[in-house]
């Protein structure tokens, strides 16, 4: 039988996962089975693993956003050419376990040669740069692009988005280590945060200058910084809220209250925009905007626009100190765990 690991306990990481069977479940004509050669991690999972957020399923539960595997059994609506395809696939929920079942649309084939680091990084983090930085706020050449978290998994492949459209490129990171890999990445300004104030090097940088997009993982206090620092035109897109997670008790109240209130008079004055994605939302209303962002980058990789980082690739019996990794904020691109 299939083995999985299971969410049991919140808060703890240590004591929050169990090894446990995982009985196959009934494939839809629309889905395909993957027996799973790895599964990625993402911020999203810290974030359950600490009872925050809010759409991830009940105790017990197998959580995991992302799967490298073959496909193994198609649903009879599904083309008989999937099968013992090499695929990287999107999962809602239920990626940490040694066999899946994902709806069809979720998945692009890959070839054998991919390691399952890179293919991961394409899934979510690499379907929410996409979306980001293509359909829902496109980049265009010349366009001051601000990117937080810029060596993170979803932030590296931002930020190679944006220097391959021509953008001057503003990357936060923190320390000497991500700091150089951005600048190998292209990035034009490095805003290191173990030197000081980002928003303060931020402004330095841009001098009389504004931004045209921010692409902001972090959220609560950044968020009104951002605003002061963005031109008419322009956009700022939220995509995560690092912030919510590293500030304890009181963490959701305080997250909001420190992002402030926005009247929405103000944005149609100043001519900015505020958008969110959430790729759970996407996937569950616009699934085919989901298999279009996956196969885009598939083509990305494939062509030599992205070159996803891998930080390191686990054990699977290791999962516990992924977790923690992840969640310290050291990780440098890509976590990945292999069966």
């Amino acid at each position: 039988m299939p083995k999985a690991y299971t969410l049991v306990k919140h808060g703890n990481t240590k004591e929050a996962f169990v090894l446990q069977d995982h009985p196959s479940k009934p494939i839809g004509p629309n889905d395909i089975r993957i027996q799973v050669e790895g599964f990625g991690l993402n911020f999203a999972d810290v974030m359950a693993v600490k009872g925050m957020y809010r759409e991830a399923p009940p105790l017990p539960s197998v959580i995991g956003y992302e799967v490298v595997g073959r496909v193994t059994e198609c649903g009879s609506a599904v083309s008989k050419e999937m099968m013992d395809q090499r695929v990287v696939s999107m999962t809602r929920f239920g990626g940490y376990a040694e066999e899946v079942v994902t709806d069809h649309r979720a998945a692009a084939r890959i070839p054998d040669s991919m390691p399952i680091g890179e293919a991961a990084a394409l899934a979510t983090q690499g379907c929410t740069a996409w979306y980001a930085a293509r359909i829902l706020a496109p980049v265009r050449k010349g366009d001051r692009v601000l990117v937080h978290s810029a060596a993170g998994g979803v932030g590296q492949l931002l930020t190679q988005l944006a220097v391959h459209s021509g953008c001057e490129v503003f990357a936060v990171g923190s320390g000497a280590e991500k700091r150089t890999y951005l600048q190998s990445l292209g990035a034009h300004h490095i805003i290191d945060r173990s030197i000081g104030d980002p928003h303060d090097q931020l402004r330095k940088a841009l001098g009389k200058n504004r931004l045209d997009v921010s692409f902001n993982a972090v959220g609560g206090s950044s968020f009104k910084q951002d605003m002061e620092l963005l031109g008419s035109g322009s956009r700022l897109v939220l995509f995560g809220g690092a912030e919510r997670g590293s500030i304890g008790g009181f963490g959701t109240l305080r997250f909001v209250w420190r992002m402030g209130l926005m009247l929405p008079i103000f944005l149609m004055m100043k001519s900015k925009s505020i958008l969110g994605i959430n790729m759970l939302r996407i996937s569950e209303n616009k699934p085919e905007i989901v298999a279009e962002c996956l196969h885009a980058m598939v083509h990305a990789h494939a062509t030599g626009v992205i070159r996803p980082h891998v930080y390191k690739e686990y054990d699977a019996k290791q999962l516990v100190e992924a977790h923690i990794a992840l969640e310290g904020g050291k990780t440098m691109g890509k976590v990945v765990l292999r069966w």
